[in-house]
């Protein structure tokens, strides 16, 4: 069946709605904890060995696609594949109500699309002189994701998605997904247990709703395999009438940057700065950029950054720089997406620089007041974050090794602060405590 694109490849570049200018100065008050350290985050100026046999990466744009590596045929990461489950057909697709960025490439195995500057559904297509609709046929809308990347790199396979019709009126419930750091394993398991996948893997929770709020890369050893996961994940969820979707975390667009710039220099108000090294200095790990392709660059650019469901504001970041955006999450999310489509290393450098900001709702003072501004203006009754680990936000860890008293090993569930209004979601699981992932609303 043939279907049409109906977002134009190409988005005009405008200034956005929101009063905008970039911003290369570090904030006076960013803390330092363990290896979560602010100063590496926000980009301040640091000496980093290079890591063995890793050579920095061109642009995307000069730079032919990265031959994708099966990591079990890597001995230097026996230690962390040995014995992981692996999540069966890891293809790649397009996470539902995403669209398409400026100048995207044709997965292969794909169809030829068409483009079309009007972003509405299409509800019949064109033929050609000869050529009859099949029967049956149906336009196919711009929220289902398309799978083009066989699971291991194959040339021109395809993930088959079967529609599987729904008998339950109405959207099904509601899930997020913490901070997941490159820890395949363990987010398998939860989503197991939570029965939003099957024991091969599969979408198996019907019209349910899942959303992951961010950071899928870095620190963990398969940050490559999470991703491929949530993409195919969303393809396989939209089929059964439900929907897997995610958020951009400040990971995301740390990786984004090392991969487009480099080692090119950004101006910081610690000194001179480069995405390669922040990168390598918050957990960048070698055999992510050796698998990571471009169609892994487009979807993470896509990705909204705040979105409203069921009266829970969920974003990645603890922190009110989203206010610097826009007036509204359709005004916060366009005028990002047309930032970091850009591709300048400055404006990119000060997106990454403003999502690291956290710890805006912990003071007990002024943090429910942070919260409600956010309220106030995107709506919602509370908001759903990750980015700061519960840990710390609690004030029970200094370091990521969790050797306190009461360490990371503690966290059980989402922590839920600021008078009420916001709730935490990562459980620290770079420090040995749990991925969460949990069905909102909470019962209180």
């Amino acid at each position: 069946m043939r279907t049409e694109t109906l977002r134009d490849f190409r988005v005009p570049v405008t200034e956005p709605a929101a009063p905008y200018a970039v911003s290369t100065g570090l904030p006076d008050e960013a803390p330092v904890y363990g290896e979560y350290p602010a100063y590496y985050e926000d980009g301040a100026q640091a000496v980093v060995p290079p890591q063995p046999g890793y050579a920095p990466q061109p642009p995307a744009s000069d730079a032919p696609p990265v031959p994708h590596r099966d990591p079990r045929q890597d001995p230097r990461h026996e230690e962390h594949l040995h014995g992981r489950p692996q999540a069966p057909g890891q293809g790649q697709g397009q996470a539902p109500g995403q669209g398409q960025v400026p100048g995207q490439a044709q997965v292969p195995g794909q169809g030829r699309a068409h483009a079309h500057t009007d972003a509405e559904p299409v509800h019949s297509m064109t033929k050609g002189p000869e050529e009859d609709e099949p029967e049956g046929y149906t336009p196919t809308y711009r929220d289902l994701p398309v799978i083009g990347r066989a699971p291991l790199g194959g040339p021109g396979d395809t993930v088959q998605v079967q529609y599987v019709p729904q008998d339950t009126a109405g959207p099904g419930p509601l899930y997020v997904v913490g901070d997941v750091h490159g820890y395949l394993d363990e987010l398998v398991t939860e989503l197991r247990a939570q029965g939003l996948i099957d024991g091969e893997g599969r979408w198996s929770a019907g019209n349910a709703r899942l959303w992951f709020l961010g950071d899928f890369t870095d620190r963990g050893p398969d940050g490559i395999g999470v991703i491929d996961l949530v993409m195919r994940l969303s393809a396989e969820a939209a089929a059964a009438g439900g929907y897997c979707k995610a958020l951009m975390g400040n990971h995301e667009l740390l990786l984004i940057g090392a991969k487009r710039f480099g080692d090119t220099p950004v101006v910081s108000g610690a000194g001179t700065a480069t995405f390669q090294a922040a990168w390598l200095l918050n957990g960048g790990q070698r055999t992510d950029m050796e698998r990571l392709q471009d169609v892994h660059i487009q979807w993470m650019s896509r990705l909204d950054a705040a979105v409203l469901e069921e009266d829970h504001l969920l974003l990645h970041s603890d922190t009110t720089a989203y206010l610097d955006y826009g007036d509204s999450i359709e005004d916060v999310n366009d005028t990002i997406h047309e930032l970091l489509n850009r591709g300048d290393v400055d404006i990119t450098w000060d997106l990454f620089r403003k999502f690291t900001k956290r710890f805006a709702f912990r003071d007990e003072e002024t943090g429910p007041q942070a919260v409600r501004e956010l309220l106030d203006t995107y709506g919602g009754s509370r908001v759903v974050h990750g980015h700061s680990p519960i840990p710390y936000l609690l004030g029970e860890v200094g370091t990521e090794d969790g050797d306190e008293t009461r360490g990371p090993e503690a966290v059980d569930g989402p922590h839920v602060y600021a008078d009420g209004l916001a709730i935490a979601m990562d459980g620290g699981v770079t420090m040995a405590g749990k991925l969460l992932v949990v069905r909102l609303p909470l019962s209180d």
